[in-house]
């Protein structure tokens, strides 16, 4: 019995250690974003790799710190989750020696830094551009893979048989405890956190505890199928078709994007000749709005009578630069043709184009902006373009190697270095820091859906009017009261819709967030005045 206890406080003391430390060393560096990921430092499997892997893709500056970095952490991980099977190995049941059982440790470390690095790697191209798809996606093969690879830790012929519903469910809670316990210390200042984590990894060693007696377990279904190998097979395989599943999936933006605001009259109260702005992939064949006083944006500029060109897709993929000078031009054709003061409604890259407008160009006749969807906190990670040294050069040649993969089946290719993600990437710091910031004489309204919540850290992300409704991103444009709350804003009357719930699911999804770069450490950015919200937590802030 007293061994049992024994081997019991030791795990216990050994899984609550290592989050004590990350977390006190975010909270004295101050990382404010990335509080929440300690506690995975001690989760079971795969969910210490991800955590783990999600650090090293962003904070490397070269190849060769990558290289050293994935050896040490493999090392580490191997040897440590060899002492956490041990510690928790079910008392009346044979156990491996250490020596086997820190090599098989060792090899599922290696086997799942291969596995899980596609879909770390698709977690910071989340950061860079902050879409929700992305991150989603990348979880589910967390909960499908845990079993497996649990039970590759612990007994010899785990690629055999379907795991037991036993081991599913803890590895599952697993997940459960360390979204809740990222939610909980992203809300807890300072030492408080620190306990937190460690509490947290108290709660993973009893987990360990758990998963290690259900994975040594006998396999009751399917014992002589190799399972496990064909798991891993379909996990690399979704890594890799993960965006264009998306893109067939949900549109990628792609096509006729016709909202109300184009299809219907504008109504007689509204002073203001429009802008409409397209997405990212969106297209337009050149037909004209149902009301003179609305315009389509084109992504491709004006002809030699100053209307508007039809533009393909491809053509949204110009830098938000670009595409701001090419809005400057239309804005002062579509004045002069109206006399009208402008207002703007953006979607996705569009209400992007539009704030980058307004912060690089004089705004001239506009005194009114409505973004629906926004990259919320943009550029929270980076990678350099292609022949250029700095941080997450790695992440940047697999995300390059993932999206050429993935583009073979789609018409209009998707590149991790189009000039679009280039321009995001090269000024994150105002993107992260202003996109939702009040502008001196516009009036600036945000329609956030409820899963852009997951796409910006815990704490501060706008300050200027909000309507938030469930939705996934870009789906809010074309329902009736989205769009009469359009109408009315225009019209001069104030809207402002939060909905509770929205903080709460923001600080839910901290723990599956990567970590994001200090702008103080990449020298692209490092001459800005812009504040950092990974470190204060706040927005709109000069450094």
């Amino acid at each position: 019995m007293g061994t049992t206890r024994g081997r019991l406080v030791g795990l216990l003391g050994l899984a609550a250690l290592p989050p004590v430390l990350e977390e006190a060393l975010l909270v004295g560096v101050g990382l404010h974003a990335a509080r929440g990921l300690a506690p995975q430092a001690t989760a079971v499997w795969p969910y210490d790799s991800y955590h783990d892997l999600r650090w090293l893709l962003v904070y490397h500056n070269s190849w060769e710190m990558f290289l050293l970095g994935l050896l040490l952490l493999t090392v580490l991980r191997g040897v440590l989750s060899a002492g956490l099977t041990a510690l928790a190995w079910p008392a009346g049941v044979p156990r491996p020696s250490w020596g086997w059982l820190i090599r098989r440790n060792l090899e599922v470390a290696a086997v799942a830094a291969a596995v899980i690095s596609p879909w770390a790697a698709l977690s910071v191209a989340f950061s860079a551009v902050a879409l929700s798809w992305y991150l989603f996606a990348s979880l589910g093969p967390m909960l499908v893979l845990a079993p497996f690879l649990l039970r590759a830790g612990v007994v010899s012929r785990w690629w055999k048989g379907l795991p037991t519903i036993e081991l599913f469910g803890w590895a599952s809670l697993n997940f459960v405890v360390l979204t809740l316990a990222g939610a909980v210390i992203s809300s807890t200042p300072g030492r408080w956190a620190v306990v937190m984590a460690g509490l947290t990894g108290v709660v993973n060693g009893l987990l360990w505890q758990r998963t290690v007696a259900a994975a040594v377990a006998p396999v009751r279904r399917w014992a002589r199928v190799p399972v496990g190998p064909i798991a891993i097979a379909l996990t690399l395989a979704g890594a890799i078709w993960a965006q264009a599943l998306i893109g067939f999936a949900f549109g990628g933006g792609q096509g006729q994007w016709r909202p109300l605001v184009l299809t219907e009259r504008l109504a007689e109260r509204v002073p203001h000749a429009v802008i409409v702005l397209g997405g990212h992939n969106s297209s337009w064949d050149g037909t004209p709005a149902a009301d003179p006083r609305v315009e389509r944006f084109s992504y491709r500029g004006l002809d030699a009578q100053g209307r508007p060109l039809p533009y393909p897709p491809e053509a949204t993929h110009r830098s938000l630069d670009s595409s701001s000078a090419l809005l400057a031009d239309q804005i002062e054709s579509v004045h002069r043709r109206t006399g009208r003061p402008v207002a703007l409604v953006g979607q996705s890259e569009g209400s992007m184009v539009a704030r980058t407008y307004l912060e690089r160009l004089p705004r001239g006749p506009v005194t009114a902006v409505v973004m629906f969807s926004p990259l919320v906190q943009a550029g929270r990670t980076y990678y350099p373009p292609p022949g250029h040294a700095g941080w997450g050069v790695a992440a940047g040649w697999e995300l390059r190697a993932m999206f050429w993969l993935s583009n073979l089946p789609l018409a209009v290719k998707d590149e991790p270095d189009s000039s679009f993600v280039r321009s995001v990437l090269s000024n994150a710091p105002f993107y992260r820091n202003r996109t939702l910031c009040p502008v001196a004489g516009v009036r600036m309204i945000a329609f956030l859906p409820t899963v852009s919540a997951a796409e910006a850290p815990p704490g501060e992300y706008s300050r200027v009017p909000v309507y938030q409704q469930p939705a996934l991103h870009g789906g809010l444009v074309g329902e009736r009261a989205v769009e009469d709350r359009v109408v009315a804003f225009l019209a001069g009357e104030p809207v402002e819709v939060p909905r509770p719930e929205y903080g709460l699911l923001q600080r839910l999804g901290a723990a599956w967030q990567a970590p994001p770069l200090a702008l103080m450490l990449n020298p692209i950015w490092s001459a800005t005045r812009e504040g950092d919200p990974a470190m204060t937590g706040r927005i709109c802030e000069a450094r």
